[in-house]
């Protein structure tokens, strides 16, 4: 497997939840929420950071999966999601490692199939951590 990225103290942001959220759009704010106490509930050992200004989730500093606001939409990421089986195919980008899925606030979303992503993100990072 290949070297994990390891965030260190140098990395993380001195931002809280809610100074972020406050600076986003209102439509989005309650979304953003969920997914980001979806992160936290992955496992007991989930650290959830600020980095790059957006919350980050992490087991041992290293990142699993993310959830950013931008104007019109949320994304929820995942550091190897391009690893991922995606049935339904939700998850977009084309980078070597990272994928994300596109939340729009009057839009149905695949919301199980998300909650599986950020379950199979943690049990991913989890056994990358093992092997490591």
């Amino acid at each position: 497997m290949e070297k994990l990225l390891r965030f260190t103290s140098k990395d993380f942001q001195n931002v809280t939840f809610e100074e972020w959220l406050t600076s986003k759009p209102k439509d989005l704010q309650s979304v953003a929420t969920h997914w980001y106490q979806q992160m936290q509930t992955c496992g007991p050992d989930v650290m959830v950071i600020f980095h790059d200004n957006y919350p980050t989730a992490c087991v041992e500093n290293i990142p699993f999966a993310y959830v950013n606001v931008y104007t019109k939409h949320i994304n929820v990421g995942f550091f190897y999601g391009a690893f991922f089986y995606d049935e339904h195919q939700l998850l977009q980008g084309t980078g070597k490692r990272m994928r994300h899925i596109k939340i729009h606030p009057n839009e149905p979303s695949n919301n199980q199939a998300i909650n599986a992503f950020l379950k199979t993100a943690y049990l991913d990072i989890k056994k990358r951590i093992t092997s490591d």
